[in-house]
């Protein structure tokens, strides 16, 4: 099997040991977590598809992740390779990601809104076997698309297509195309669960999209420790428990829905997760209220859509919230406006909590907590996830600002990796000598020790 670190920057020995020995990791990677999750919460519902009212319990859904991990291998998916999963916020979406990563595979996570250039050069960076991804969605044609890309090159040749409950495969499953790529229904792929993998939770679970300080779209490598940890670190931040209900309603593959805490955070506590096409209020309140639906985030865009829905008092059916969290879904995009916080606050009525929240895939994660006051969750974003997070603010020279002047936010952790994926002339730039990633963002730091983002480096 390929080595899944092949193209990443590993952290040097001695944090290795650090954050082992401080119990940020634990060994475990994310589909054996699943499996434990199983365990525990077998008869519990792990996922709703608000769409159609879906329901899948954590036993069923280990079972569906152990059979499509066998049948992926059995359609040509070898260990370490790579496969692109680009689907909407379906319980497929979770399923394919923690059956590509049981069959050793690593999913490289695409949102819907990325195009035919965009997807080709993730596929052509990658090198990816497999693309997972309907066949046809809100006007893009995506197996069109996989043909185009299998054509350029000789990386692609392993394609499932999603489709919804009830569609017709427009392809009519099965293919060989000319360039000899396969084409399943992703229905289809299932097989008898084969023997486990030995898992090594040092090794790439996932690639996460994110840009860089430049601009500049890059790949990041999460390995199976690090996003176990930050999972369960931002599970822990918002006191999720068994009886929460999250709703996903932000892109999925984006880090702030999958992973603080999101899909993985959620599932680690023994919660459901209720997926939903979109922000929009119209099929985000009837879940809320169905679902009795706990936490979700949201980035500006959204909450602009739930405050021109709530306005003039609050609904009623958002009754069940304790805890929205708010930021930008995107590394690049702004935090929100601190008026829009405090409407969004306003609009929860006494039941509710807004926890602010900057989630970029490459690190840091900063959040207010449960316990802060109005002033800071609606003027700034927080403090880093974890205790072993090392944040520094310098000015153009690299040096260190003082308490409430801005400067570049540059960061080291346990979630952080120390390079992005085969970009070694990106990582020069974007990483200091000392393992401290560059983000490109302005913020400004508080006597309290809270983040205050002032805006973005420009280059």
């Amino acid at each position: 099997m390929a080595s899944l670190l092949d193209g990443c920057t590993p952290w040097p020995e001695v944090f290795v040991d650090r954050y082992w020995s401080s119990g940020c990791w634990r060994g475990c990677t994310l589909d054996n977590l699943l499996r434990e999750w199983a365990r525990r919460s077998g008869p519990r519902t792990a996922l709703v598809d608000a769409a159609t009212g879906t329901r899948l319990t954590y036993a069923n859904l280990n079972r569906r992740v152990d059979r499509m991990a066998a049948g992926f291998r059995l359609r040509g998916l070898r260990p370490g390779q790579r496969a692109v999963v680009q689907l909407p916020n379906v319980p497929e979406f979770v399923i394919t990601v923690f059956a590509l990563m049981r069959a050793g595979v690593v999913p490289v996570l695409c949102p819907m809104d990325r195009r035919g250039p965009e997807v080709a050069e993730l596929v052509r960076i990658t090198e990816a076997a497999g693309y997972v991804a309907p066949a046809a969605h809100r006007g893009a044609d995506h197996m069109a698309l996989a043909a185009e890309v299998a054509a350029q090159g000789p990386f692609l040749r392993r394609v499932f297509s999603y489709e919804a409950p009830g569609a017709e495969d427009p392809y009519g499953g099965l293919r060989i195309d000319a360039t000899g790529c396969h084409y399943f229904p992703l229905g289809s792929v299932e097989a008898p669960p084969e023997r486990p993998l030995a898992p090594d939770a040092g090794q790439v679970a996932l690639l996460l999209l994110a840009e860089d300080r430049e601009g500049h779209p890059v790949l990041v490598p999460r390995t199976h420790n690090d996003y176990a940890y930050q999972a369960r670190a931002a599970a822990e931040a918002v006191s999720l428990t068994e009886d929460d209900v999250c709703l996903v309603a932000l892109p999925a593959a984006s880090n702030l829905a999958f992973g603080c805490p999101g899909i993985v955070g959620t599932l680690s506590a023994g919660g459901t997760v209720v997926l939903a096409a979109s922000p929009r209020p119209g099929e985000c309140f009837p879940a809320v209220a169905r679902e009795g639906v706990t936490l979700t985030s949201l980035d500006a865009e959204a909450a602009r859509l739930w405050l021109d829905d709530v306005r003039p008092a609050p609904r009623a059916d958002l009754g069940s919230l304790r805890l929205v969290q708010a930021g930008p879904a995107r590394s690049a995009d702004a935090p929100l406006p601190p008026p829009t916080v405090e409407r969004l606050a306003a609009a929860l009525g006494p039941g509710g909590r807004l926890q602010q929240v900057v989630a970029s895939a490459d690190g840091p994660i900063t959040l207010t907590r449960l316990g802060d006051p109005d002033d800071t969750v609606f003027g700034t974003q927080g403090r880093p996830l974890s205790p072993d997070d090392e944040t520094r603010l310098v000015d153009a020279d690299g040096g260190d600002v003082p308490d409430g002047e801005s400067g570049e936010l540059l960061t080291r952790g346990p979630y952080t990796p120390r390079g992005y994926y085969r970009a070694p002339d990106r990582n020069a730039r974007s990483f200091t000598t000392t393992g401290h990633l560059r983000t490109g963002t302005l913020a400004r730091r508080t006597p309290d020790g809270e983040m205050i983002v002032t805006g973005r480096i420009r280059t």
